[in-house]
């Protein structure tokens, strides 16, 4: 089981350190509240507070050392005493990418899975009227997802290989992370604000 002594309030003091722009603390939110809400709809509630913590510093090193994405990581997490299996699991979604950690845990490959799409969501969102998850539907997000030229930066090789190593479709992946977007919208807001 994977479990960690750290406390949320631990990571995001972490994450602060090393991360200023609203983007980024934005993205680390939301992504730390899919993982959580996938450990409890894939039936791994006992550890759901780890994938959280996870989730929220995925990309501790990335504003600061963009060079060093998921190398620098482990030396940033050693300062608040991260266990070697949070900090494995944090520089696995890196891989093939700039690391060669291959994600082996299902929370792993959920993070993997979910990262970049995550990003992709959040961009479709911003272009609604409602600037809003709660009224997407998959059709819409299916489109954005074929549209190479929108949200570009969201590779969409590295979600469909998120997929195969899930032995999930593309549309189970889209359908489950936006679900769970739509579920976690207000508590990402909140703690954006509370911070």
């Amino acid at each position: 089981m994977m479990q960690t002594k750290l406390t949320k309030k631990q990571a995001w003091e972490l994450l602060k350190k090393y991360n200023s722009e609203d983007f980024h603390l934005l993205h680390a939110a939301t992504v730390s509240a899919v993982m959580h809400w996938y450990a409890e709809h894939l039936e791994y509630a006992d550890e759901a507070d780890f994938w959280g913590i996870v989730g929220l510093l995925h990309d501790i090193d990335f504003e600061k050392y963009p060079q060093e994405h998921c190398r620098k990581a482990p030396e940033l997490l050693q300062e608040i005493n991260a266990e070697e299996n949070l900090i494995r699991a944090v520089c696995s979604h890196g891989y093939g990418i700039c690391v060669d950690i291959k994600p082996e845990h299902m929370m792993e490959k959920v993070m993997f899975a979910s990262d970049e799409l995550t990003g992709l969501i959040g961009a479709a969102a911003l272009m609604r009227p409602s600037k809003s998850v709660q009224d997407m539907e998959l059709k819409s997000l299916k489109k954005k997802f074929k549209d190479k030229r929108f949200a570009a930066g969201c590779s969409r090789d590295i979600i469909k290989q998120g997929a195969d190593m899930l032995g999930w479709t593309l549309d189970e992946l889209l359908e489950k992370t936006l679900w769970a977007m739509k579920d976690e919208e207000k508590l990402i807001a909140s703690e954006l604000t509370a911070e």
